[in-house]
């Protein structure tokens, strides 16, 4: 049986394994198939790809998670077998990256008007050059003492209804569904368990691109993967999944390779891409021999 996981984050982003550490874990635990998705950002990618040259046994799909916004909550649209190097996609995840770094700063000057003194030079040492993102902040917090875990700097101060929460600049995830498309990808809504009015947004995303959602994740209980599966049926959408690990080492995050995604999603997910990227895609049909 393969070990698949289809989204997992590195320091390019606000994982806190670098692209090389993550593959070196994947591999030493028996992992098959990955796919380094991190937020607004393929920086990880390349370095990622490189690492596992060292490692025959494991595969990397290149992708990304993309942050979008509808009212009063978040959408994450990820990609799969992106064109990495498209340059509307690396315009679009720059402007991306950019307001990260201005709603990191507001958000260091809403801590200290409640008398939480972090330094937004911290954040960026955290960062080591990857996109700035919350996890550094909550990290930060952790760090200087003022919260336990990073479920309670989320929870306390920094989570969307906290108070030293900022917005930031977002796509719609219309948009970003089109600009994968556009990066000869495949789009996925990502963790869509929680998403309001789900079966309107995906009713309207297929008709941009959309193909497919991500059902196996993270701890999601069977009653929420049935009711995932039916309406990814529905709109003939590939079920995948991931654990979406970040290395926070906290007991609430899924471990690498235990969010349970059949090989199914990966071989399916192939077949896709050798439709709509086929050179890139080409170099992986060999894993439909396996699964």
């Amino acid at each position: 049986m393969l070990k698949i996981d289809l989204h997992l984050h590195t320091t390019a982003s606000d994982g806190l394994l670098s692209p090389a550490q993550l593959v070196k874990l994947a591999a030493d635990i028996g992992m098959d198939i990955i796919a380094v998705t991190d937020h607004d950002t393929v920086n990880g990618i390349v370095p990622a790809l490189e690492a596992a040259r060292e490692f025959n046994s494991l595969s990397i799909i290149p992708g990304v998670e993309i942050n979008t916004d509808v009212p009063k909550a978040e959408v994450h649209m990820l990609g799969y077998f992106i064109d990495y190097e498209n340059g509307e996609l690396l315009e679009n995840l720059s402007e991306l990256r950019s307001s990260r770094e201005t709603r990191a700063r507001q958000m260091v000057e809403k801590l200290g008007k409640l008398g939480i003194k972090i330094q937004y030079s911290r954040l960026v040492e955290l960062a080591d050059g990857g996109a700035i993102g919350r996890p550094h902040v909550a990290h930060a917090l952790l760090e200087a003492g003022c919260v336990s875990s990073f479920e309670e700097a989320f929870e306390k101060y920094i989570g969307r209804n906290a108070p030293a929460y900022v917005e930031h600049k977002k796509m719609t995830p219309l948009d970003v569904v089109k600009l994968i498309v556009k990066s000869s990808g495949g789009p996925v809504l990502a963790h869509p368990d929680n998403i309001p009015n789900l079966e309107n947004l995906v009713k309207e995303l297929v008709l941009a691109g959309l193909k497919g959602m991500e059902i196996y994740y993270g701890d999601y209980g069977e009653d929420s993967i049935q009711r995932l599966l039916t309406i990814a049926r529905r709109y003939d959408l590939i079920a995948t999944g991931g654990s979406d690990y970040h290395a926070f080492n906290s007991i609430k995050e899924t471990r690498i390779g235990n969010a349970s995604v059949p090989a199914e999603s990966a071989r399916n997910l192939i077949k896709l891409a050798l439709k709509t990227n086929p050179k890139m895609a080409s170099r992986y049909e060999f894993i439909n021999d396996q699964v």
